[in-house]
């Protein structure tokens, strides 16, 4: 049976969430130039195209979350600024 290999498109696939919304969204953007470069083989494409998906959905839920605590703090503590 032959003996499974990791490869740089693997690992791509793998690896964890970033750290920050920031971090993710420097990934994403060096991720989009390699895909609309037209420059990667096929596999690489798909794993490059997977593991952007998983970052927009970090990015995406991170974006909620920040929209739900500022949404919380409008309905209790922040008053309308009357521009005074």
């Amino acid at each position: 049976m032959p003996k499974a290999t990791s490869t740089p498109a693997k690992a791509l696939a793998s690896q964890a969430v970033p750290e920050s919304y920031e971090e993710a969204v420097q990934e994403l953007e060096q991720l989009l130039a390699k895909l609309e470069s037209g420059q990667l083989p096929l596999d690489q494409l798909l794993t490059h195209y997977q593991r952007g998906a998983t970052l927009l959905a970090y990015c995406r839920e991170r974006l909620a979350a920040i929209e739900n605590q500022i949404s919380v703090l409008d309905e209790g503590s922040l008053k309308p600024w009357d521009g005074v």
